[in-house]
């Protein structure tokens, strides 16, 4: 009998397999705030999915997501240009995407480290 996930874990698998059109969103945005015309619009719907995915990440214990996407709300309301903003934020996206493969690969391992189901024995 193959080993099962934890509910942690499939709590875990069931957000993560959400992820992707939002990664992608984010994607879409940081290119977008590379043209020369940006409307404030966009940086704030942005910084409401960062901060989104934050939440529901850290809710989760997925602490490398959490804190990528809080360092990626940082960026987007902190001062500057948005030249430097557009570079900090390419940057974070691929740490973003870095911790979600690890967080993925994480949730899909049966028997993932600190994922130890406890047994019935008490110390004596």
């Amino acid at each position: 009998m193959a080993p099962k996930l934890s509910s942690r874990q499939q709590a875990q698998l069931a957000y993560l397999q959400l992820l992707p059109p939002k990664l992608q969103r984010i994607y879409s945005v940081v290119e977008q705030l590379a043209l020369p015309r940006v409307d404030e619009t966009l940086m704030r719907a942005l910084g409401r999915l960062v901060d989104d995915i934050k939440g529901n990440a850290a809710s989760l214990s997925l602490a490398g997501l959490a804190e990528t996407a809080g360092r990626m709300g940082m960026v987007v309301r902190s001062g500057g240009g948005i030249p430097t903003k557009v570079r900090g934020l390419r940057e974070l996206q691929s740490s973003l995407k870095i911790n979600y493969d690890a967080a993925l690969r994480s949730a899909t391992t049966p028997g993932a480290p600190g994922e130890e189901e406890p047994s019935g024995d008490l110390p004596a």
